[in-house]
Formats: C-alpha cells, structure tokens, sequence
C-alpha cells in the first residue's frame, strides 16, 4: 500500500502530472460553465468560454499524452482544436455580422 501511495505522490510531483491535472480541470470545468450558463438563461447554450476552455484543455491533454507516449489518448485529442477553434470561428463571424448590421 505504501509503494501505491509513494508512486502516487512521486506522479504528482511530476511537472507533466501537474499539466496534466490542470489540462483535465480545463476540460472539465467547460462542461460546469456551459451548464451554469444555460442554467442562468433557462435555455441550453454555450458560452464563447466554453470554447477556449475546450481549446485550452485538449491542448494541454494532447501535449501530455504526447510526453508520456500514451497513443490512444493523442488519438483522442489530436483533432479537437480544430473542431473548437472552427466554433470560435463561427462565433466572431456572427458577431461581426451582427456589428455591421447595426451600424
């Protein structure tokens, strides 16, 4: 049992480990904003951050599993950006077009 928790604590330590916390509490924490939005305006939405959460924390967890060689999850995350950064896309170009219309 002490060996598990040594190699626990010696993880956590680890600089990558910590990345990889983090990138995990980003990715996470979209899905509490988008429903703490949709809460707020009685309808489901989603948020611009929500986005740059999706775009902050699938970075941070590609940049992980690339560092600890684990394919499956670099398979996992090594696509989503462009699909989150294709949104955030989406999202400025309504609100230019919405800015032109009422100028």
């Amino acid at each position: 049992m002490t060996a598990i928790l040594d190699h626990m604590l010696e993880n956590l330590l680890d600089v990558w480990a910590v990345l990889g916390f983090v990138a995990q509490l980003l990715f996470t924490g979209r899905f509490l904003v988008q429903w703490i939005a949709s809460e707020r305006q009685g309808r489901s939405v989603v948020p611009v951050s929500f986005w740059y959460l999706s775009v902050a924390g699938s970075t941070g967890l590609l940049v992980y599993s690339i560092v600890k060689c684990e394919p499956v999850f670099i398979l996992a995350y090594l696509f989503n950006n462009v699909i989150y950064l294709r949104n955030l896309t989406l999202v400025y170009r309504e609100r230019k077009q919405a800015a032109h219309k009422t100028s």
